[in-house]
């Protein structure tokens, strides 16, 4: 058993000597500073809280950013926080918390004001997006003598949806500006990292090839040599979806990766695998865009019949086992026959 130095009762636990009546009698549990500053970047609109920074509403950042102000006694624990705003002008809010604070198996409530003062700054992320900051550049381009609009599309869109994701846990991440070019396109990026991420990307989807290079671009205050890397990925002339002959029979290219793809036999669908350099040798029956839509008639496990999409007449086409058909069903046309495309 203790006793209280102050007033010299008998408990069972002391804090710093005093029995807790005396300890909280008069003793400031929570302090808050006079103002907070809260910083906005006026171009992304984003608030720089707790070292870093977050999308949010502009009230739920005036108050988190009081609450990253909050200061207790290191003999307590903050359990609670409630929060009140009362925005006194364009810059400026008044904020009032509450917060219940756990002291020696007590829980006693405490009450701070503080102003949080809004800032506009712009942050290092859009501060180099605006000045056109890049470390390197990525050249798409094809085998073909140019990339068509769909596969231009389709690829910058990729790049465009792995750059969004990475940003998520990298704000130094982003795209500054993506350019048109005669026989592709060009994308620069803000990290030679990023850069080198996407080119491996893009080699295992499309099974494409690339090239590294660099180009002296200045020198740091140290006097070193600062370069920009350029990756050049060239995608083949060949993708996903296309007829390619194989053994003399039409073959769907349905999977590639940097070594080599897998390719479907349209006459029995069986898959089978290839090189790069087997590919590559393999004469090109017909693109994605030959394809066209057949109106189905009547269908089968096996067999679907189909109206020619162009002369009208009914036509038998085999089928995988497993297929699932709707009122149309993909056809290409090689040559004089109709073949359906899984």
């Amino acid at each position: 058993m203790s006793f209280c130095v102050k007033c010299g009762i008998d408990c069972e636990d002391t804090i710093n000597g005093l029995c807790l009546e005396c300890f909280l009698n008069g003793r400031e549990l929570m302090k808050l500073p006079h103002h907070v500053d809260l910083q906005r970047c006026t171009n992304c609109e984003e608030y720089y809280i707790r070292e870093r920074w977050i999308p949010m509403d502009e009230a739920d950042a005036v108050e988190e950013t009081a609450i990253s102000g909050i200061s207790i006694i290191a003999e307590g624990e903050l359990i609670s926080v409630g929060t009140f705003a009362d925005k006194q002008d364009d810059r400026t809010f008044q904020v009032t918390i509450q917060a219940d604070i756990g002291v020696g198996g007590r829980i006693t409530d405490a009450e701070c004001k503080t102003l949080v003062r809004l800032k506009n700054t712009v942050c290092k992320k859009c501060s180099r997006q605006l000045g056109n900051y890049y470390e390197a550049t990525l050249q798409i381009r094809s085998g073909d003598k140019g990339l068509t609009d769909e596969l231009r599309d389709e690829t910058v869109r990729r790049v465009r949806d792995s750059v969004e994701l990475q940003s998520k846990t990298n704000r130094g991440l982003f795209i500054t500006k993506v350019q048109e070019v005669r026989g592709g396109v060009d994308i620069q990026l803000s990290s030679t990292s990023l850069a080198r991420s996407l080119t491996k990307d893009l080699i295992e989807a499309y099974g494409a090839e690339s090239q590294e290079s660099a180009s002296l671009v200045g020198q740091t205050s140290d006097g070193l040599d600062m370069y920009r890397l350029t990756f050049l990925v060239r995608l083949p002339s060949y993708h996903i979806g296309d007829i390619l002959e194989m053994n003399g029979k039409p073959h769907l290219l349905s999977g590639l990766n940097k070594t080599g793809g897998r390719l479907t036999s349209l006459n029995d669908f069986r898959d089978t695998s290839a090189r790069k350099n087997e590919i590559q040798a393999m004469k090109i029956l017909a693109k994605v865009s030959d394809r066209k839509d057949a109106i189905v008639l009547t269908s089968t496990g096996t067999e679907v019949q189909v109206m020619h999409p162009t002369n009208y007449s009914t036509i038998d086409l085999r089928i995988p086992q497993d297929a699932e058909i709707g009122e149309t069903v993909q056809v290409v046309q090689i040559e004089d026959v109709l073949y359906y495309v899984p």
